[in-house]
């Protein structure tokens, strides 16, 4: 019994060691096979991707023919179109297929414009009008003569600049070649805080933003992100901040840099007459503009200034405003106050006054039938109605929103601090 015990024994062990090199083969094979495979795998020649294709206003620069010109005064789509071979029937029919897109009639002088042609046959395809460097237009010559719109791809980049003044903040931009639709943009967020129309030689500016191109070419200006604006020692500083509906240009205690102008220079009884295009004049007896509101209000009713500024005019006028005031408050808006019985004390042009600050009182000097207060305000040059002019909102960041404030804040200084400002004037070369 021993005896075939030791037996069974000796064969299980043999059965397990057999097992166990039958394992250790197969696992030695596979592995062979993996690293031979890797091997083969690694010395295959893999083949090149096929060449990208390259495409303008998406066609392929490879099958196409382009020729480029540009809109010259007075010229119209027919006479751009048919020197270069596109008969009249075409061209009236892509005019009236365009209407719903773009009306031909507004072509400008001096935009480009590309005709595509089939590079074997050379006959037009395609006539391309680039309404600006980021929007074109495609007028099919062929088949349907379908109008359709077209934006480039557009590439934004951050960019920064700087300057000094000489004499004007336009004229720096000008002489740096720099867009002046940035000046405009600038002008636009301090014309609360800053009168520009008053600048100094030596202030300065610095700024960053963003700027678009389209092909790696200059294509226009984005957002501002925040500004700062020296004159005479003093800094103002603009920081562009939207979160929860808050959206505009904060200085760095969050508050707005706009303000919003008395809803009424004074105290009234009444308004007794509108603004309005056509009014009948009571001392006249004809129909002319009425471009103010006028203020029923006893002689003497103190008149105040909507808003801070710089009294630009103070005058007499016997055939109409009487004694009037002229206060300009900022690169936008501008107020007048007419029939003033006598001016406040004090206020003589180029004095700088305060909202709510008394300028004057009610009268009925120069052509009036009775004491009122005719009240006037002109935005951008051009009379608006006083009624109806909506001033920004002039809250405060929120106080959930100002940690949010507080670090873009903080950002935006450090992003400012690396912008030098020039010691010479030195060209952009953008455009």
């Amino acid at each position: 019994m021993n005896d075939n015990y030791l037996c069974f024994i000796t064969m299980k062990n043999k059965i397990f060691k057999l097992i166990l090199l039958l394992f250790i083969a197969i696992l030695i094979i596979g592995m062979v096979t993996f690293l031979i495979k890797d091997y083969i795998q690694s010395k295959k020649i893999t083949p090149p991707p096929p060449p990208e294709v390259k495409l303008a206003w998406g066609f392929p620069v490879d099958s196409i023919k382009v020729d480029t010109f540009s809109v010259q005064k007075n010229q119209c789509l027919s006479d751009l179109l048919t020197i270069r071979g596109v008969d009249l029937s075409t061209i009236d029919q892509i005019a009236k297929n365009s209407k719903l897109v773009f009306d031909v009639r507004h072509l400008k002088s001096g935009n480009t414009c590309y005709l595509i042609r089939d590079k074997k046959t050379l006959t037009p395809t395609h006539f391309i009008y680039e309404e600006s460097p980021i929007n074109f237009y495609t007028f099919e010559l062929k088949n349907n003569l379908k109008v359709t719109r077209g934006i480039q791809d557009v590439d934004t980049i951050r960019s920064s600049m700087s300057g000094t003044i000489e004499s004007s903040l336009w004229n720096s931009f000008i002489d740096r070649g720099a867009d002046p639709n940035l000046a405009i943009a600038l002008s636009d967020i301090f014309a609360w805080t800053v009168d520009f129309f008053g600048v100094q030689k030596g202030d300065r500016y610095r700024f960053i933003y963003d700027e678009y191109r389209v092909n790696g070419k200059y294509a226009g200006i984005g957002k501002i992100y925040c500004a700062t604006f020296e004159s005479e020692g003093e800094k103002t500083n603009a920081y562009l901040f939207e979160k929860n509906g808050q959206v505009g240009y904060y200085d760095e205690a969050g508050n707005s840099l706009r303000k919003a102008f008395l809803k009424a220079p004074l105290s009234f009884s009444r308004i007794s007459s509108h603004f309005s295009a056509s009014r009948f004049h009571p001392i006249l007896k004809i129909r002319r503009p009425h471009y103010g509101v006028d203020y029923a209000a006893p002689t003497g009713t103190p008149v105040y200034s909507i808003g801070d500024g710089v009294v630009s005019q103070k005058a007499f006028q016997a055939a109409g405003g009487g004694n009037y005031l002229v206060i300009k408050h900022n690169s936008i808006y501008t107020s007048q106050y007419m029939h003033l019985s006598k001016f406040a004390n004090g206020i003589t042009p180029g004095v700088r006054v305060k909202q709510g600050q008394l300028i004057g009182f009610v009268g009925m000097t120069g052509l009036a039938s009775g004491p009122h207060l005719d009240f006037r305000i002109f935005q951008n040059g051009s009379p608006v109605d006083p009624l109806k002019v909506k001033t920004p909102p002039v809250e405060p960041i929120s106080t959930p929103n100002k940690i949010f404030f507080n670090a873009v804040r903080d950002s935006m200084d450090k992003q400012l601090e690396q912008v030098a400002y020039p010691t010479t004037v030195t060209p952009l070369h953008r455009r």
